[in-house]
């Protein structure tokens, strides 16, 4: 672990890495197999120091933390291990007939020094699988963990230096000083997850370097839901989506559109999933996690008078604890309706119809997902090709993101970039156009002056052709 006790140490800390991605270090295959073994063997060695740190943060069952952290990290270090031979490939090109004889191709390289910032609800997950990524590209890494996710941040600034490479890899513990002197080094990449407002800031402080950006952000994302669909399974798979990780999720179900008679309906079955997910006191549920800190439990709290509530229980402030709820008969323009909600808090707003519930989303920024439940090709093709948003799943929420191939991120306010699978080697490569053309026959001579009356015909008939 790296401790900043002044900016000139985030200044030596980059330095350092640096030296050695220029050694070349990192771009060796073999050292990126290795880095990414040792990152699996860093999780499998302390699966239980981990779950027990993700439970300290954010009250997860070990269960939990192997579906939406652990397990998602050693099946993307797998995919790379597996997969990395393939990207690292030159990718051959076609070339025109004039450049004939010649190779060309594409080569995917390295960019350099890239800095990694987690977010505090998933504190696992969203900062070693970029970390995946950039070292099977071949990069050296700042990483940052949250500081709200303290105990998370405390294990992994503890255990990444003994798996890991620490002339390329480097851990940084701390809040907003040390990630403002993190922010004004020079990176080749920075990858920024978590709300727009610091990302904003993360946008500034790389435009004085030019320095390219991933911002995973987040919003609000619809679900919409018809009357096609088995509404009882659609609610279980709506509850479970919404109130996991207590509904701390960047694309959890944000709210529900649908009509009065669909929304009406929904109700006792959401009420009933609730029930069946975590019990009749959700408090008391092993399963149910707790708000992250007491700043987000106040700021949730003051969104419960809303609507009518159809599912609730009391909040407990000592617990951080707020239940599952579900607010019905929502006004478009109420509190709760106005931010990502970022809790366990599902409003329920009344549409007309199909075309009212796109021109709602489509007024709003555009969203990180979208959600359509219903069993309708007409509905479904409406969605796909009337709004716009980083992913779109039918009848499912969240588990769109347990595809690798699938890249994930978003559009808009919801982000810049994406990663998962190959995804995530093309985002920290650069991928290097390479031209390779012998000197005989010298076929350029065609194109190089004095251009006479010939040469001019043949150029033009040539590009004819090609165009």
């Amino acid at each position: 672990m790296s401790t900043l006790k002044k900016a000139s140490d985030a200044t030596a800390i980059v330095s350092q890495l640096r030296e050695s991605f220029d050694s070349g270090l990192t771009k060796k295959r073999q050292w990126r197999i290795n880095q990414l073994t040792a990152l699996r063997q860093l999780i499998t060695d302390n699966e239980s120091v981990l779950e027990a740190a993700l439970a300290t943060d954010l009250g997860k069952s070990a269960t939990e933390a192997q579906l939406t952290e652990i397990g998602i990290i050693l099946g993307d270090i797998d995919y790379a291990l597996k997969n990395l031979s393939s990207w690292l490939k030159p990718q051959k090109v076609s070339i025109p007939l004039a450049m004939m004889p010649g190779k060309a191709f594409v080569v995917s390289e390295p960019l350099g020094v890239v800095l990694i910032i987690a977010p505090w609800n998933y504190p696992l997950q969203l900062l070693l699988a970029p970390l995946i990524g950039a070292i099977a590209a071949g990069n050296a890494a700042v990483l940052k963990p949250s500081e709200m996710a303290s105990a998370t941040s405390a294990a992994l600034a503890k255990l990444i230096p003994v798996y890991l490479d620490t002339r390329a890899v480097a851990i940084v513990e701390g809040a907003a000083k040390e990630t403002g002197w993190l922010l004004e080094q020079r990176y080749d990449h920075i990858f920024y997850t978590g709300n727009g407002r610091v990302g904003q800031i993360v946008l500034e402080a790389a435009a004085k370097h030019l320095t390219p950006v991933t911002l995973e952000l987040g919003g609000k994302s619809p679900i919409y839901v018809d009357d096609t669909v088995d509404l009882e399974a659609a609610a279980q798979r709506i509850a479970w989506a919404k109130y996991l990780n207590a509904g701390q999720t960047c694309v959890a179900p944000d709210y529900v559109l649908a009509t009065s008679a669909v929304q009406h309906e929904l109700e006792a079955h959401l009420v009933a999933a609730i029930a069946s997910l975590y019990g009749p006191v959700p408090k008391d549920s092993p399963d149910y996690g707790r708000i992250i800190n007491q700043g987000h439990f106040e700021r949730l709290t003051g969104l419960l008078q809303d609507g009518r509530v159809v599912a609730d229980g009391a909040p407990d402030a000592k617990q951080k604890f707020i239940p599952p709820t579900v607010l019905a008969e929502v006004s478009r323009d109420a509190p709760v309706m106005q931010d990502e909600i970022f809790g366990p808090i599902l409003p329920m707003i009344t549409v007309q119809d199909l075309d009212d519930a796109i021109d709602f989303i489509n007024s709003k920024p555009k969203p990180l997902a979208l959600y359509v439940f219903s069993e309708n090709t007409l509905v479904r093709r409406a969605f796909t090709e009337r709004t716009s948003s980083g992913s779109l799943a039918f009848n499912v929420a969240v588990v769109q993101l347990s595809v690798p191939e699938l890249p994930f991120g978003g559009v808009g306010a919801s982000g810049m970039g994406a990663y998962r699978g190959k995804r995530s080697f093309d985002t920290f490569s650069h991928e290097k156009a390479v031209f390779a053309k012998s000197f005989k026959p010298e076929t350029l001579a065609l194109i190089f002056p004095p251009y006479t009356e010939s040469k001019k015909k043949m150029i033009r008939g040539l590009l004819r052709k090609l165009s």
